[in-house]
């Protein structure tokens, strides 16, 4: 495909809880994300709690699609049916691209762990300004999910044949 990197390069990921009700001290899905980013061997670029505000969050998507310190954003919350949910809504006007798979591949995988009732979730994913977005439900099994069956991979340059790391921004 003549992408020439092919080890492991450390990404520069901000993550966004999406929630009226979270806080620092009692936001476990943020902090499993960054938990688990940082593990990996990623940089934290930034971590911040907005509510479920469709301007809010593009406000705050928007800062780090233009910053080129952050080359990927993770996103917890905002995904369900309920009336303040609006994490896609506010991100689909914000996409260059959006990343299909992401959603139906985290539906599959979580089918096998909640059954049905994955169809309640409305994971979404896209590039803008060659930062890749990823928006999944807000509880942490959601976030561990979403991280281990598909984003951890993805932002692998190793992970074979093709991973998201060439799209990226410096």
């Amino acid at each position: 495909m003549g992408h020439a990197v092919t080890e492991f390069a450390p990404a520069k990921i901000a993550v966004l809880t999406v929630s009226d009700t979270r806080t620092e001290e009692n936001d476990t899905s943020g902090k499993f994300l960054v938990d688990a980013l940082v593990e990996a061997g990623h940089t934290l670029a930034d971590k911040q709690i907005v509510i479920d505000d469709v301007y809010k969050i593009r406000a705050v998507v928007s800062q780090w699609i233009a910053d080129e310190n952050v080359q990927a954003v993770m996103i917890t919350g905002g995904t369900g049916f309920t009336s303040r949910d609006s994490t896609p809504e506010a991100l689909k006007p914000l996409f260059d691209k959006e990343v299909e798979g992401f959603g139906e591949l985290f539906r599959a995988i979580s089918f096998q762990e909640i059954g049905t009732s994955t169809i309640q979730s409305r994971a979404i994913a896209g590039f803008a300004n060659h930062t890749v977005i990823f928006a999944m439900p807000g509880s942490t099994g959601a976030c561990r999910t979403g991280w281990n069956g598909i984003i951890k991979q993805q932002l692998d340059a190793s992970h074979r044949p093709c991973n998201f790391m060439p799209h990226l921004g410096n």
